[in-house]
């Protein structure tokens, strides 16, 4: 029937009788060319046969545009290739399921259909531009239109491990997908230069910074100082060949800084000046080291110590935020752990519930009806794949994946907020990150090593009970069925390299090929929860957790536990004591409670008798010494309350920032006579010292302390009595200080010279 309407066609053979038909270049399947039914296909599997006895050779548009049933089953074996035989096999007894081992067989007959080629000639290359094209025109197998998808990607695996492919190929199809390192000269040339000199020293100073950092670190160095930085200065000031960069075209250039190119505020400014001044600084070291290689590119640093004043001050800003951030999410921790938890055991009780049901039988679950389906598949250990029907809304639901993708969760969740790792590091862990430590009483400790990640140093955590549980539940999941845990290499994204092949922890079988979880997919994941939790808790709208989040949540609970803060950060991973401070977020509650734990602390070490209770005269006593020492330091006010801060000028000027003469305290104001006598006696301008016929810098409430001790409350010169030993003053401090009483024997307070209050009686 086919051949009857190709021979309508110009051609001295079948494959040019098709090209004249339109039917290769036709997105139509042939079975329109008929009316009936039967007809429609009968021309269908006249197609299919010609095909298979390769008398034409479609395109692969107008062979996907129809539908083959059992295309490879009869495609294959006519081929008569022993090799294509053991290729069947092979594929037959990999571990994917039913549906990805189908797929590898269609893959492979549609690539040696549409190509032309014989399975000895379908090498790597072939391969992957059979896979490139179906990915461009949108064909691959079963995800038309999936423009993430790849061809051919179990079929490849399923190759390489028999060893068709040559030696040195790559055992999944991704490694050579996914781009790898570029080269100094290649990041530079990513973004023009007009000035080949500045050019050719930008890719010198790169390749002598590369030895020092990351290839991440090194790319954004390259970023900063090739684009952001000179293609910059070269668009303002067009011709600029040296570093000498003028005050106005830096000016310029910095102004524009502050935004990006798409017109949003740019929040890393500082921190591109830092890297543009390092620029310039290691010229100026290598110029004195090597002169006869960089002294001609020693310029002046056009950013300048005053550019980037205030940094400190940014830096504190964004602690505060980050503490913030810390304190709102540490309350919600606790919600976030049930949720997940809870979820998880739901998921594992309806997939319990589903198994033990036959196909058809209805369930109930959490008040819904259900029903199993009938059609079931094998996964790639060969259990089935339970769907369930919710019965109302006819929903199919995949409880296998539904329960495999929360477990997930869980673990990642748990595994975080025991360990406070990065999420490179989480990502990272396998099967030989879990060791045993025996301890001289002879206790086994389990423990978590930590692979190096951006302080290049291996670390160990000693794993806790609910660590070491959630531990053992992934390994269990990925040994079920004795099988040994898969080796795979994982992708660094920051990076750009393939890791050696290692038994990872966080794989999953993602379609027909095992992967690490990506870092990607566990933001992803931690954002969804927080949005279903968003819809019952009002404090999580608006807010995500991250992985960086459980971090300093560890860090902050294990510090404010009591735990030394050296050993918080050798289990953090920092090498400085600074950073691990700044992952600590302080609560009020736990100063107070530290701080009551000090005192009672301090207490059990002293003798009990000086902590006697007071008799009624003692307090009597106190009681009027408070008063009396309220009475004298804390003079009336005159005039109305300060109702603004005032600025260190605004002190000079005796005015507030409201306006008018600030009315104060007689002796601070400059009009009252003690104000006066106090100004007379401020120090010089110059060094500190005392102006010409000016007397020596007196107390600020000189006057006052005078008043009250010429009225009977002023220091008398009286021996003090002992004083607790941690009042105790040394000798050579003691002999200049005195000892005020109340006239009585009570110390109200210890005097240095006149006017200084060291300590009070209270």
């Amino acid at each position: 029937m086919l051949l009857r309407h190709l021979e309508q066609f110009p051609g001295g053979t079948w494959q040019e009788c098709w090209e004249a038909s339109g039917l290769n270049e036709a997105k139509t399947p042939v079975r329109d060319l008929e009316v009936t039914g039967e007809r429609r296909s009968f021309i269908t599997t006249g197609l299919k046969t010609v095909l298979v006895l390769r008398l034409i050779q479609p395109s692969l548009e107008a062979f996907r545009a129809n539908k083959f049933m059992g295309y490879p089953s009869m495609f294959l074996p006519a081929q008569g290739d022993p090799r294509l035989d053991e290729f069947v096999a092979a594929v037959n007894r990999h571990e994917v399921s039913q549906v990805h081992r189908d797929h590898a067989l269609f893959d492979v007959a549609f690539a040696l259909t549409c190509h032309g080629l014989t399975f000895a000639d379908l090498g790597p290359e072939a391969m992957l531009y059979h896979s490139q094209e179906c990915r461009r025109l949108g064909l691959t197998t079963a995800n038309i239109g999936d423009p993430g998808r790849h061809q051919g990607q179990v079929a490849w695996q399923v190759l390489h491990q028999m060893g068709h492919f040559p030696d040195g190929t790559p055992p999944r199809m991704k490694e050579l997908l996914l781009p790898g390192q570029r080269s100094i000269a290649e990041l530079v040339a990513r973004r023009p230069i007009d000035s080949e000199p500045v050019r050719q020293l930008i890719i010198d100073y790169l390749t002598r910074r590369a030895s020092e950092v990351d290839y991440s670190t090194l790319k954004n160095l390259a970023r900063t100082i090739a684009h952001t930085f000179w293609r910059k200065i070269e668009t303002i000031n067009p011709g600029q060949c040296d570093l000498h960069v003028d005050h106005a075209v830096y000016a310029q250039w910095k102004a524009e800084l502050r935004f990006r190119e798409n017109g949003e505020p740019r929040t890393d400014a500082e921190h591109i000046l830092l890297q543009i001044r390092s620029f310039y600084l290691d010229l100026h070291s290598w110029a004195v080291e090597e002169p006869e290689r960089w002294a001609v590119w020693a310029a002046p640093c056009p950013v300048s110590r005053g550019d980037l004043r205030g940094f400190g001050a940014r830096r504190r800003r964004l602690q505060e935020r980050t503490d913030d951030r810390t304190r709102q999410r540490q309350p919600l921790l606790p919600i976030l752990l049930a949720h997940v938890e809870t979820r998880l055991e739901d998921a594992q009780n309806f997939l319990s519930l589903a198994s033990s049901a036959s196909p058809g039988e209805h369930l109930a679950h959490q008040g819904r009806s259900y029903r199993r389906a009938v059609e079931e598949r094998l996964d790639f250990v060969g259990d089935p794949v339970v769907h369930a029907r919710e019965v109302e809304s006819k929903e199919l639901i995949d409880v296998t994946a539904l329960e495999e993708s929360l477990f997930w969760e869980w673990a990642t969740v748990e595994v975080l907020r025991h360990t406070g790792i990065r999420i490179e590091e989480l990502v990272e862990l396998s099967q030989l990150s879990v060791r045993q430590y025996q301890r001289p009483n002879g206790e086994v400790i389990a423990l978590l090593v930590i692979a190096p990640s951006k302080t290049d140093r291996e670390r160990v955590i000693p794993m806790s009970a609910d660590l070491f549980h959630v531990v053992a539940a992934i390994i269990r999941r990925l040994t079920r069925h004795g099988r040994k845990i898969p080796l795979i290499s994982r992708y660094d994204q920051h990076e750009k390299t393939w890791s050696a092949p290692m038994p990872f922890l966080f794989q999953r079988q993602r379609g027909g090929t095992r992967a690490v979880i990506s870092p990607q997919r566990v933001l992803r994941l931690l954002s969804r929860r927080c949005e279903t939790l968003a819809e019952q808790h009002v404090a999580f709208r608006g807010l995500v957790f991250t992985p960086h989040d459980f971090r300093r949540l560890f860090a902050t609970e294990l510090v404010n536990s009591g735990l030394p803060i050296h050993i918080g950060a050798a289990l953090l991973g920092h090498l400085n004591l600074q950073t691990t401070r700044g992952y600590v977020t302080v609560f009020n509650e736990d100063i107070v409670k530290h701080y009551q734990e000090f005192l009672m602390r301090r207490r059990a070490l002293r003798p009990e008798e000086e902590y006697r209770d007071a008799t009624r005269g003692e307090w009597k006593e106190f009681e009027e010494h408070f008063d009396k020492r309220k009475a004298w330091r804390d003079p009336p006010r005159r005039g109305p309350p300060r109702t603004s801060r005032r600025t260190r000028g605004d002190r000079h000027e005796g005015r507030s920032r409201a306006g008018g003469p600030h009315q104060g305290p007689p002796c601070r104001r400059r009009d009252s006579p003690a104000g006066r006598e106090v100004l007379r006696g401020r120090r010089g301008p110059g060094n500190g010292q005392p102006g010409p016929g000016q007397p020596a810098r007196r107390h600020p409430r000189l006057a006052m302390v005078e008043s009250a001790r010429d009225a009977g409350d002023g220091p008398d010169d009286l021996s003090a009595r002992p004083r607790s030993p941690h009042h105790r003053l040394s000798p050579k401090r003691a002999a200049s200080h005195t000892a005020r009483t109340d006239g009585q024997g009570a110390v109200l307070g210890v005097w240095r010279g006149e006017s200084s209050l060291v300590c009070d009686g209270g």
